[in-house]
């Protein structure tokens, strides 16, 4: 077989947020994979006459089965190609990466993983902030505000959560985040801790907005459902200013 697998990150949405490596497997790929939000300008990198397949997952669309992808992966590689499976902000961080790893593995797929920059580490720059501080947030945690029904996850370590000494980021949050934050109140955590809501990062219609956990959930509770790509972040920096 002489097929290869990169799987690569794209970040966050802007394509000046690549990394040089996974514009120079972008230009010689003869077949890219990529989530919805890798597409647009990003794509622009491919080489001319490469297959771009669209496998995107996002909450309330219809979305390719997971071993659907990994057997375009194999079938592709298995024809000889170079493959890129393009994954917003880095694969490794909720980006279901492990299965289509062991997908690879299965049919000994030769593969490579080149990181990208990760959403929480571009909403706190855009926001002007960083994600640790000396001595008052040592600990920075990702968390995931749904499982695969889409639902709250259940046992959540919530003494970790409810921390005001870290910096704490929730993925795909944004349907959840109400009931996380009465768990969170429940478990001791102040309703007044600075949390920012941040929604398509490092894109054209990024939004930044500051508030507390209690306030944010409650203004949660009561919008409609967005499907733009939302972070939520939770703790004392979050009260830094706009830069």
């Amino acid at each position: 077989m002489s097929g290869f697998v990169s799987f690569v990150g794209s970040g966050p949405g802007d394509p000046e947020l690549l990394t040089l490596k996974a514009v120079d497997r972008l230009k010689r790929a003869d077949a890219v994979l990529y989530d919805d939000l890798s597409a647009g300008p990003i794509l622009d990198h491919a080489a001319p006459g490469a297959d771009l397949v669209s496998v995107g997952k996002r909450a309330g669309r219809a979305s390719p089965k997971q071993d659907h992808v990994s057997r375009l992966l194999v079938d592709y590689a298995r024809q000889g190609g170079r493959v890129v499976r393009l994954k917003s902000g880095d694969g490794g961080i909720f980006g279901r990466l492990e299965e289509e790893l062991v997908a690879v593995h299965a049919e000994a797929v030769p593969f490579e993983i080149i990181p990208g920059i990760p959403s929480a580490c571009a909403a706190a720059a855009a926001a002007g902030m960083p994600l640790t501080r000396r001595l008052t947030a040592r600990r920075l945690q990702f968390v995931t505000g749904h499982d695969v029904t889409g639902k709250l996850p259940e046992e959540l370590n919530m003494a970790a959560l409810a921390d005001a000494r870290a910096t704490t980021v929730v993925y795909m949050g944004r349907r959840t985040f109400a009931g996380l934050a009465e768990l969170l109140l429940a478990h001791g955590l102040a309703p007044d801790t600075p949390a920012m809501i941040a929604v398509g990062v490092s894109t054209p219609e990024q939004s930044l907005a500051r508030s507390t956990v209690a306030d944010l959930a409650q203004r949660l509770r009561s919008e409609p459902p967005d499907r733009a790509p939302t972070l939520i972040l939770y703790g004392a920096l979050a009260e830094m200013s706009d830069a």
